[in-house]
């Protein structure tokens, strides 16, 4: 199971009315203090069959924790299709004749040479190149859509706000949406199984759709091990696409398997791996930078940074040995602090457990042959993503 949060369980819609009631900022982003109320479209609908459903806090949403046992649904994401409930997301519309410009000028990625229905991997940066939050962009059509977790969309757009002056630019939160996630190497089987042909889709590109005249965006979204798509669809029809993806080969999954995957695949969370201190290079997310796009706000921090080739620090993906640390347990190398763990995952498959974490780590503590130690075991930082498929 990966990091420790609170579990509410047996929460009825009722109660959890009452709660969001007496608790306006109930929707804010999860913390250890703050537990957010209101449950995704599809916890609100699971509710009504299931009041004993455990719900987990995630980004600003109730979302179920798991539905069965997390080491099996983590198993089903890596060897078979694990359907999973993604209402925590949210997507900005950008539409204005100044959309693309304005937009280009406030990312790290290349928006403006976007093909239709393509997509990119952003940060957006201060002046002083600190990351103020992550997002997906894809072009569509006579505008641009954003995704990113519900929890940034506040602080995203009053960034963005901030810089609309004289520019024709328009932003809008498409409340209106949720989705769901299938993920697994058949995760394309039971697409097809419903009319639609995810071969048709390279990586980070979307496309719309029509299923039992629900319109539907699917994306293939990014991943490491296995394949990943995101269906996006009017919340009021969550139940008949979540029954359609079950009926057809899906297992439910919960936040816990689709954190385990998450780290396992060594894939960061802004809020968790990923704050606002942190510059882009430190990330060793180098899918989110285009060195060659023109100006941005931030890009000469990250400029000087490319040139200089000097980062302290950097996030990588940690293969454990030991007992399972909490997040933020402390690294050393040579009995001196090295960095710490951000998000930490076990996962159990055919019997063998495996633990693997993600962490910020001094890079003068990754000399060849350096042992990484914290309290109860050893850390070995990954090259490249673990072999899990032969397990």
């Amino acid at each position: 199971m990966a990091a420790a949060v609170p579990i509410l369980q047996g929460y009825n819609l009722a109660v959890l009315s009452a709660m969001s009631e007496s608790n306006p900022t109930s929707n804010e982003a999860t913390t250890a203090e703050t537990v957010p109320i209101r449950p995704t479209p599809l916890a609100e609908f699971l509710l009504q069959k299931t009041p004993a459903l455990e719900l987990r806090p995630h980004q600003g949403f109730l979302t179920p924790s798991c539905f069965d046992e997390a080491d099996q649904e983590a198993g089903t994401a890596l060897h078979s299709a694990a359907a999973f409930d993604l209402g925590w997301l949210a997507r900005i519309a950008v539409t204005g004749k100044d959309r693309t410009r304005w937009l280009a000028g406030m990312t790290s990625n290349a928006v403006q040479t976007l093909a239709e229905g393509c997509g990119n991997y952003n940060f957006v940066l201060n002046a002083q190149g600190r990351i103020q939050g992550d997002l997906y962009a894809f072009r569509d059509q006579d505008r641009l859509v954003l995704e990113t977790s519900a929890a940034q969309i506040d602080r995203l757009t009053q960034h963005f706000d901030h810089f609309i002056i004289m520019d024709d630019v328009d932003l809008k939160t498409l409340g209106d949406l949720t989705a769901l996630g299938i993920a697994g190497p058949t995760a394309a089987g039971v697409l097809e199984k419903l009319g639609f042909g995810p071969a048709q889709l390279n990586l980070l590109e979307q496309r719309q759709w029509v299923w039992n005249e629900i319109p539907l965006t699917i994306v293939h979204a990014y991943s490491v091990l296995v394949p990943r798509f995101e269906l996006w669809f009017a919340a009021k029809h969550v139940a008949a696409v979540w029954a359609a993806l079950v009926e057809n080969g899906a297992r439910p999954c919960g936040l816990d398997a689709a954190e385990t995957l998450r780290i396992v695949e060594g894939i960061p969370a802004y809020g968790t791996d990923i704050l606002d201190k942190h510059l882009a290079q430190e990330t060793s997310q180098t899918r989110a930078l285009s060195f060659s796009k023109g100006c941005y706000l931030g890009q000469e921090i990250v400029e000087r940074i490319r040139s200089r080739a000097n980062i302290h620090r950097a996030l990588r993906a940690f293969a454990l040995d030991g007992s399972t640390p909490p997040t933020g347990a402390e690294l050393h190398s040579g009995g001196k602090a090295a960095g710490g763990l951000t998000s930490v995952a076990v996962l159990t498959l055919n019997g063998s457990t495996r633990k693997f974490a993600l962490g910020m780590l001094r890079m003068d503590a990754l000399g060849a042959g350096s042992i990484l130690e914290y309290d109860g075991g050893t850390a070995i930082a990954l090259e490249k993503p673990p072999e899990i498929a032969g397990d």
